[in-house]
């Protein structure tokens, strides 16, 4: 669950107690059927290598998986020190944009682009190495150098692309900013990271609105020393840049000189990430450029096996880690043809979705649950439209998947022929390190597949002992990996009291989870989400996915609220699907549905039927300020990945109602 952008599931706070967990998942979870991949599935290897591959100690795959790469000094070992100070392939050396972009035929399709309002761009693998070359050269004579640091503001468009292999080519160190931000969150990423080079979009569109980039840029730098600016005119191609700034088409086509790949040791910084916290203060996670390509590399060849034949959409935004994860770098270093989409997937109706699927006969995508539900709540008509039948796997992450979602995506949207694999990792972690070897293990409905070769999981009791399959604690790993963030970017005390400190020699996610008898990973929620009612530990996503099994429910978030003699309660959030509307009648039978999955004393206090929840631009429920509103009736704390600030009103308007 990530795994990746970054809302107030993948925050840590280091002052949360580690609690004793001794509820149970429902039991019927547990004990479903594995599946595997239909025949059509085709996976990266054979059984018997798999089983190999599994078998390997961390180490010896790492090494075994960086053969798969162009190195200018191949790798020699695997591993130099340990969790919290450690360099992987140490004295190797290569560069990230040779092997996801000059090794693959120039001939061959990398981006289709497609826009909400129908822009359309195909961009073949020589034309994007070229700019990509010739974009670093022009970083290069602005003064850009090695480790210098390049912000990038903008949205999944060819440009993002062409910014971020740029940085990678000459070694300057790339951050990213959520085009969705406000001019706040994006002043301070900046402050805290201080660009020599801004890049940026004039604007992006979502949901038929145009959301300004540029000018809330320019609110953000008030005050503060102006790096040297460069912004791609994609929506309005005469909007009015300021004396100084340059415009990036001008700028690449006056610049003739190709930038010639610079020779990085693995372990040098390629790029910084921010993820929200429960402070106003967002952290700034350092991750290695090889490392990170070793890792999603390896991630995406278990978790989708991607090829030259694929048709591949990811439909995160690059703002996210699980863009650059999936397809940024993860995906292009396995030489698929991307599509890549800005804007809204329900804009202009709720099919434009399955209209993009069948226009360019995707037949692999990476998605968030959270999507597969907006479609379901659109209704199956709407799948009769299109021609969706290229399609063979669906790879997910971000938040726990229902297992009713999981047998809707492979039976409606799959038509019955489809591989439906759930995955699990973190901004932190750089990959979704559990899933399913497609095509070569089987998963078990709503859980995060296994864990994959290469990493060293544990889930702890509070005494840091080993918990027992079917036993839920705190999900920890015990050795480094090349892909996990190396460190906070400049406030290394605080990587280490927030991820090292509460279970020494282990990485804490904190995350509660429980490994089945199968070695299946299930997600059960942050260890501070996890509700004590008299007495009894209870997980969220047992009641959540209890409401998701309703056939009135499209969405459903759990929270707490305090009690005077149980202590905490349940309160249920719930965006019904179309032909449903709230009623005492439904409220009373959401209620029932937890209980008879997980319980009486899960009985919620209230069901709030609404028509909108607080969310990230991924579409990430935001659980932290649904809870806020509760507790407090105002949202706290860092907002800066909301998308949808207006649903605060409708939450607190139907909570006044009932």
């Amino acid at each position: 669950m990530p795994h990746v952008p970054a809302d107030d599931r993948l925050t840590n706070d280091p002052s949360a107690t580690v609690l004793r967990y001794r509820s149970p998942m429902e039991k019927t979870l547990l004990e479903q059927p594995l599946i595997m991949a239909p025949d059509r599935v085709k996976p990266a290897t054979t059984l018997q290598e798999a089983a190999r591959w599994r078998a390997l100690p961390p180490e010896a795959y790492w090494l075994e998986i960086a053969q798969a790469f162009v190195w200018d000094k191949p790798p020699e070992k695997a591993l130099d020190g340990t969790l919290g100070d450690f360099r992987y392939f140490p004295g190797a050396m290569g560069n990230v944009s040779v092997n996801c972009l000059d090794r693959w035929p120039a001939e061959r399709v990398a981006l289709h682009y497609e826009r909400e309002d129908g822009l359309k761009e195909t961009w073949t693998f020589g034309e994007l190495t070229d700019a990509v070359a010739r974009f670093a050269a022009a970083l290069e004579d602005l003064g850009v150098r090695k480790g210098d640091r390049v912000a990038v503001y903008a949205s999944n468009v060819p440009e993002s692309f062409i910014a971020i292999h740029a940085c990678y080519r000459i070694g300057a160190i790339y951050s990213v900013i959520f085009a969705g931000f406000s001019a706040s969150a994006v002043r301070d990423r900046i402050v805290d990271a201080q660009p020599k080079v801004i890049v940026c979009t004039d604007a992006t569109l979502r949901r038929g609105r145009v959301i300004p980039i540029k000018a809330t840029l320019d609110e953000a730098m008030q005050g503060l020393p102006v790096p040297q600016i460069i912004v791609a005119r994609r929506v309005d191609r005469a909007y009015p840049l300021h004396d100084g700034e340059h415009d990036f088409a001008e700028l690449l086509a006056r610049t003739a000189r190709r930038a010639v790949p610079m020779s990085l040791e693995a372990n040098d910084p390629g790029f910084i990430i921010y993820t929200s916290g429960t402070t106003s203060k967002p952290k700034g996670l350092v991750h290695a450029g090889i490392g990170f390509l070793v890792g999603t590399y390896a991630n995406v060849k278990w978790s989708l096996n991607l090829g030259a034949d694929d048709i591949y959409w990811c439909t995160a935004d690059v703002g996210w880690l699980t863009f650059p994860i999936f397809a940024l770098v993860g995906g292009l270093a396995h030489g698929a043809t991307h599509v890549i989409y800005e804007g809204s997937l329900d804009t202009p109706t709720p099919g434009r979705a399955y209209q993009v699927m069948a226009d360019y006969g995707v037949n692999k995508l990476f998605t968030a649950p959270t999507a597969l539900r907006m479609l379901r709540r659109a209704g199956d008509a709407l799948l009769q439209q299109h021609d969706t039948s290229k399609l063979a796997l669906v790879s997910l992450v971000g938040e726990p998947l229902d297992p009713d979602t999981w047998f809707w995506t492979r039976d409606k949207l799959g038509r019955g022929a489809i591989f439906v694999n759930n995955t699990y990792g973190q901004t932190e972690t750089g990959t979704a390190w559990s899933s399913s070897m497609v095509g070569l293990t089987p998963t078990r409905p709503g859980s995060c597949g296994h864990a994959l070769p290469g990493y060293a999981p544990h889930v702890l009791r509070e005494d840091g002992t080993q918990a027992a399959p079917g036993e839920v604690g705190a999900l920890t790993l015990s050795a480094p990996f090349p892909c996990v963030a190396r460190t906070v970017w400049g406030d290394h005390a605080r990587y280490v009291k927030t991820y090292l400190t509460t279970f020494p020699g282990h990485y804490l996610s904190s995350d509660a989870a429980l490994f089945d008898a199968d070695g299946q990973l299930w997600v059960t929620g942050r260890m501070d989400d996890v509700i004590n009612v008299a007495g009894h530990r209870l997980g969220t996503m047992e009641m959540e996915a209890a409401l998701l099994k309703h056939a009135a429910v499209s969405e459903a978030a759990v929270v707490t609220q305090p009690d005077a003699i149980k202590g905490m309660v349940p309160v249920a959030f719930v965006v019904p699907r179309a032909g449903y509307v709230d009623s005492a009648e439904l409220q009373s039978a959401l209620c029932q549905s937890i209980v008879d999955a997980v319980g009486a004393i899960a009985r919620p206090a209230r069901v709030i039927v609404v028509s909108s929840v607080p969310r990230t631009r991924s579409g990430k429920i935001m659980r932290r300020v649904l809870r806020d509103l509760v507790v407090d009736g105002e949202a706290s704390g860092d907002l800066t990945s909301l998308e949808n600030p207006e649903a605060i009103g409708v939450v607190l308007q139907k909570m006044a109602e009932a």
